[in-house]
């Protein structure tokens, strides 16, 4: 793991306990990065959304580390509290977490003053698709690539697993008020 995805993502990577997912993980990250206009350093200036305006404080790592914390949280408290009858597989949770905006790095470039905005691949292809494309390369399973395809809107259109719901609200959550307080 580079010292700059250890930078981003030290501390949520450690609580993926299966080794092989983490590496997945962590190399998911570094092969966007590579493919990315945006380096590490960008992630934690630009923010987070491009919908809310040109003056959101929250940077993209704000955000991620925020979802990943929310849903870490909402998952251990689900298999904390419903006997077994609903469970949250916590490496797959986390991965998913970590992953569910990876292609973003795809989508945005920067313009000539090193504002973020979209690109021309992110006018034809969102996140989540390029998100499971990148994943699927660096061989993370299927069961997280659906929580990457299944976090935001296009995953209403399929059945979504308890991971994938946990994620897809903790992300919403932390979005739509932002956007919601814009069209007031």
């Amino acid at each position: 793991m580079t010292n700059e995805l250890k930078a981003l993502w030290g501390v949520e990577l450690n609580w993926i306990k299966n080794e092989t997912l983490r590496k997945q993980t962590a190399a998911t990250w570094e092969l966007a990065l590579e493919r990315s206009v945006l380096k590490a350093e960008d992630l934690n200036r630009i923010p987070f959304t491009l919908l809310c305006g040109p003056d959101l404080k929250v940077t993209f790592m704000d955000h991620k580390r925020s979802v990943v914390h929310i849903a870490r949280d909402a998952g251990n408290k689900i298999n904390d509290m419903y006997h077994g009858e609903l469970t949250c597989d916590m490496d797959v949770l986390i991965a998913g977490a970590i992953l569910a905006d990876v292609g973003k790095l795809l989508e945005y470039e920067l313009d000539a003053n090193g504002k973020a905005i979209q690109g021309n691949y992110g006018k034809y292809v969102r996140h989540p698709f390029s998100g499971v494309s990148i994943a699927e390369q660096c061989g993370v399973p299927a069961a997280v690539c659906h929580i990457i395809a299944a976090h935001a809107g296009e995953g209403n259109m399929i059945k979504r697993t308890t991971e994938a719901y946990v994620v897809h609200h903790a992300d919403f959550m932390t979005f739509l008020p932002f956007k919601e307080r814009l069209e007031v």
